[in-house]
């Protein structure tokens, strides 16, 4: 699946997981082996949550941000293009915007 087909719907948001990285002895864990990054960067963003009255409330974050998230947020998507991996989450996953 192309990652530019997809548009996240309503407060959901599209990261790029980011790579790991090798320990401080330059040693790379096997996948098994290694916890996956919290962190990674937005590639799209959903139009915003609805409230009752139908009023959208836009997402907090932009396209680009750098966030931390937590160990479980989202759901994995896989690209046809590499073998960067993605997560579809809500904006609420989201814990801080790194700067």
């Amino acid at each position: 699946m192309s990652m530019k087909k997809v548009k996240p719907l309503g407060n959901r948001i599209l990261v790029k997981r980011a790579e790991v990285k090798a320990s401080q002895g330059g040693i790379i864990l096997p996948d098994s082996a290694q916890e996956k990054p919290r962190e990674g960067e937005i590639v799209a963003t959903g139009p915003g949550k609805m409230d009752e009255q139908g009023k959208v409330t836009p997402v907090e974050v932009q396209v680009g941000d750098k966030v931390l998230f937590s160990s479980y947020a989202g759901t994995e998507v896989k690209s046809d293009e590499a073998e960067l991996e993605y997560l579809i989450m809500s904006e609420e996953d989201v814990l801080a915007v790194i700067n």
